[in-house]
C-alpha cells in the first residue's frame, strides 16, 4: 500500500504462446492511474471494448482513463475515495472540488442533479462494486446506507455518490458495463 497516495496494484497478465502455451506477458503496476484529489482515483486493470474481448490485447485498459467504460464495452478498476476531511468542507468549496475531479475523469455531462451531495453522478452503466477497505456512505436522490469491507453494490444507472466516513483512504473494486443501449425504469 503506498498511502497516502493512490493506491496501485500489481497486475499479471497472461496470454498464450504460439504453441498455446500460456505464460506471463507482464507483471508488475498496472500503469493506467488517474489520480484526481488527494488520495482519491480511478485505478484501470483492464477494459474491453463493445466488440467484446480481445485475447490478443496486450494490454487492454491502454487507453485513456475515464470515469466511464468505453462504448459497449466495460471497464475492470480500483477507485479509490480519499480520507474524510477533519472539517466541514463549504457547499462551494465540494462544489469546485467535484467539478475539478469529474472534469479530470472526462464525466462533467454525468453531473446532473448535484442537490443532495456535489459528488452525485450519474452513468448509463451497470456497475459491480464491492467495498475492500474502509467504511463508506451510499448516497441516492431517496436513500442512502452505509456500506462496509465486502459489502456489494448493483449499481443500474441511478444518481449517487460515494463518502468516505472514516479518517484514511477507502478501497473499492467495481467492473463497469456500458449500458447507454438500455432503458430507464421508473418506479
Amino acid at each position: 500500500m503506498n498511502e497516502p497516495g493512490v493506491y496501485v496494484p500489481r497486475r499479471v497478465v497472461t496470454a498464450n504462446a504460439a504453441g498455446g502455451k500460456s505464460y506471463i506477458l507482464s507483471d508488475g503496476p498496472t500503469p493506467h492511474v488517474l489520480e484526481v484529489g488527494p488520495a482519491r482515483g480511478l485505478i484501470n486493470l483492464w477494459a474491453t471494448d463493445r466488440d467484446g474481448p480481445d485475447l490478443a490485447a496486450e494490454d487492454g485498459a491502454a487507453r485513456p482513463v475515464r470515469l466511464e467504460p468505453p462504448v459497449g464495452g466495460t471497464v475492470f478498476r480500483f477507485f479509490q475515495l480519499s480520507p474524510r476531511p477533519t472539517a466541514p468542507v463549504p457547499a462551494q468549496v465540494a462544489e469546485a472540488g467535484a467539478a475539478a475531479a469529474f472534469e479530470m475523469m472526462e464525466a462533467a455531462h454525468l453531473r446532473v442533479d448535484t442537490a443532495r451531495d456535489a459528488g452525485m453522478h450519474l452513468s448509463s452503466t451497470v456497475d459491480y462494486i464491492v467495498l475492500l477497505r474502509g467504511r463508506v456512505k451510499l448516497v441516492l436522490d431517496k436513500d442512502e446506507t452505509v456500506l462496509n469491507p465486502f459489502d456489494v453494490v448493483v449499481q443500474r444507472g441511478t444518481n449517487h455518490a460515494w463518502v468516505n466516513l472514516e479518517e484514511t483512504p477507502a478501497l473499492l473494486l467495481a467492473v463497469l458495463i456500458d449500458a447507454s443501449h438500455a432503458s430507464r425504469v421508473a418506479r
